[in-house]
């Protein structure tokens, strides 16, 4: 009989009603209950005597309850349960908020187990929210570590601690290892049924802790082997095309770039050119902070795809980023021969037309797009490289498609939003990975400041003043128009403001996403030109958008913003020779707001960002985990399992080094993933 698949309602305690209820927070079977793990412990230690107590501290005493319960009632509603307590040496108060029940509860004669905060005021020691149960030596004599669960409403920690102590003595025995005793030795790792017992109810601290450590290994284990048997899958399916280059000839085509390039840059070109002549399809993550120069990297790519007769494509997200390419790489390939054209959504159809006729002919060499390139009607003749810019903003299938208008081609990932060394380790060690860790030379750090809401008019006095040098500056805000339910300043209202007020003099520019196309382009193409000295825009200005004059970005309502999105934005200046500022207009009402302020003023690295931002928000908006088809953690964390993970790459390797002596545990990790594998992609 298969016990981990039986229904709860088989076990005792567990009706129809209580069924239904489990179900909301996904438990239906054993195996489920048993994988529901605590959010939390509460470590119940040894009872003290109230004379004891320490200030601030959660604490269990052993007590009677004196006299009739004081209760007040204060605004709203609510009350206050004032229930005296004492043992042989002192006495308390029990403090209770808007639980009116706790009065006539407990009886004078009996003695009570209760535990909560304690807190000395109003010259008396009060215990704040206390649990309270029977005095029961068997119970509450000793250290007690007792699971707390995600709830649900109707179900309480009683109800799910009786649950998993049902399912556990069912099925505890049940429970298969996947992992061999060689795999456990080798990693020092507790046995599977060992781990699921004391993850629920740890007999010491210890226990938890080897049972945790082994629950997070296997779960990072588990995925982190399906990501590399999917990728060596694909290399043993799919040949790439073989590229031959001849090294005078890109040694000739970076001496003829108008700059120098990093050493960064460099190593990063020479690792495309090495995938180029392997024969196996080139897979790379390029990875480079706001201004870095990731570009060039990829025109070296381009230029090899052309000196061996292949089409290259560039997919970006937004149209103001696609021209830029466009007229950049253009300017760069026109020497050379190499044939642009630009294809989105503003361009006219017997212009669409000519592009697509030109493209399926040969006439084209690189096509630069948005989500216009994955077409139906859009035929390349030989596409050998794919490249996506900003790559966290498409989707699977979009990039996918993609690389479908090519035969196997090689694929380049471009991204300035730096992913955590966690996620990179856990997720991103199948790709091949090249970091630009280097600012061009002549670039200086931008100077990053945050000020109070209170401050805004001297804010704008130095705009005025770095433009009557020359400058230019971005005015960024959160809404496009004034919302009642939210109280920030929108882009057409700071228009408005400054357009009459302290910026009147100078001339202004309006940027926002309800704009046409054409709109956005004519604006940015006159800020471009100097036509504008200030554009206020929302955040459509995030990615991509070059202008090496502006020195200035005005952040209004900065804390409405994220750090990854903030550092997009302060990257759009610091783009030129000149010294650029970023100005963060913010009143902290939170501590997470004050903490990203902080960061931002702290720290110019985006990865040093992205590590911290990661632990402020976790890792879901990194993976896009809906996007990917990967399955959300029950127990690891990529903030604090850091050592795990690297443990979990040694192991992963290990286990592939070794195939035929653990072709067990990889059929069953292929089999947990079979239909998802294929989903499963970074590109």
């Amino acid at each position: 009989m298969d016990i981990l698949g039986l229904n709860v309602r088989k076990l005792k305690g567990i009706g129809d009603k209580k069924a239904v209820l489990l179900k909301n927070i996904n438990i239906e079977t054993i195996w489920d209950a048993i994988h529901y793990f605590p959010r939390d412990y509460e470590n119940r230690q040894q009872i003290k005597s109230l004379s004891d107590a320490v200030q601030g501290q959660t604490e269990s005493f052993a007590v009677h309850f004196k006299g009739n319960a004081e209760v007040k009632r204060i605004a709203n509603r609510a009350t206050i349960v004032k229930l005296a307590v004492f043992d042989d040496k002192s006495k308390a108060s029990c403090i209770w908020f808007n639980q009116a029940f706790r009065t006539g509860l407990y009886k004078a004669d009996r003695l009570y187990f209760v535990r909560g905060k304690v807190e000395f005021k109003y010259g008396e020691l009060q215990i704040h929210n206390p649990i309270v149960e029977e005095y029961s030596p068997e119970k509450h004599d000793g250290s007690k570590i007792l699971p707390i669960y995600s709830l649900t409403q109707g179900l309480s920690q009683k109800d799910l601690r009786n649950l998993l102590f049902e399912a556990l003595g069912a099925a505890v025995s049940h429970i298969p290892d996947e992992f061999d005793m060689e795999l456990i030795n080798r990693y020092d790792l507790a046995k599977k049924d060992f781990a699921i017992s004391q993850i629920h109810f740890p007999k010491t601290a210890k226990n938890l802790e080897l049972a945790r450590n082994r629950l997070v290994f296997e779960e990072l284990f588990v995925l982190r082997l399906a990501l590399c048997l999917r990728r060596n899958k694909s290399k043993e399916k799919y040949n790439g095309i073989v590229f031959d280059i001849q090294k005078e000839q890109y040694e000739n085509f970076i001496k003829n770039l108008p700059y120098e390039l990093t050493h960064a840059q460099l190593k990063a070109i020479s690792e495309v050119i090495a995938n180029f002549k392997s024969g196996i399809i080139m897979n790379r993550l390029l990875q480079g902070d706001v201004g870095s120069g990731k570009t060039v990297v990829a025109a070296a790519a381009i230029f090899c795809a052309y000196i061996n007769g292949h089409q290259s494509a560039i997919m970006v997200p937004t149209e103001i980023l696609a021209k830029q390419h466009f007229d950049s790489f253009k300017a760069l390939f026109n020497p050379f021969g190499i044939r642009v054209e630009i294809l989105t959504g503003s361009v006219s159809q017997s212009a669409g037309n000519d592009i697509k006729h030109k493209l399926i002919s040969g006439d084209i060499d690189l096509l630069i797009g948005t989500h216009a390139l994955i077409q139906d009607e859009v035929f390349f003749k030989k596409l050998a490289l794919v490249i996506t810019d900003e790559q966290h903003r498409f989707g699977v299938r979009q990039r996918a498609l993609l690389q479908e208008k090519g035969s196997y081609p090689h694929v380049l990932v471009m991204s300035a939003t730096p992913i955590p060394r966690t996620i990179s380790l856990m997720f991103y060690g199948d790709l091949d990975i090249s970091v630009i860790d280097e600012l061009p030379p002549g670039r200086k750090p931008v100077m990053c400041y945050h000020v109070p809401q209170s401050k805004r008019s001297r804010v704008f006095e130095f705009v005025h003043k770095q433009v009557n040098e020359g400058r230019q500056a971005y005015v960024v805000c959160p809404l496009i128009e004034d919302s009642d339910s939210i109280d920030s300043k929108s882009a057409i209202e700071m228009f408005k403001s400054l357009k009459e007020g302290q910026l009147k003099n100078l001339s202004i520019g309006l940027l926002h996403g309800k704009m046409t196309s054409a709109e956005k382009e004519s604006v940015m193409q006159k800020f471009l030109s100097k036509e504008y000295d200030v554009l206020v825009s929302t955040t459509v200005i995030e990615v991509g958008v070059n202008v090496p004059n502006a020195s200035v970005i005005v952040i209004e309502s900065a804390e409405r913003f994220g750090l990854a999105q903030l550092h997009q934005l302060r990257g759009r200046v610091g783009r030129g020779r000149h010294q650029s500022y970023c100005v963060l207009i913010a009143d902290t009402r939170t501590e997470s707001a004050l903490e990203r302020m902080e960061t931002m003023v702290k720290f110019n690295d985006g990865f040093a960002i992205a590590d911290i931002d990661l632990k402020l928000r976790g890792p879901g908006d990194f993976l896009g985990t809906r996007q990917h088809g990967l399955p959300e953690f029950r127990i690891a964390s990529l903030v604090k399992d850091i050592d795990i993970i690297r443990q979990v790459q040694s192991a992963v390797e290990w286990v592939l080094d070794n195939p035929s002596e653990h072709f067990s545990l990889m059929e069953h990790v292929t089999q947990q993933f079979d239909n998802r594998l294929e989903k499963l992609t970074f590109n």
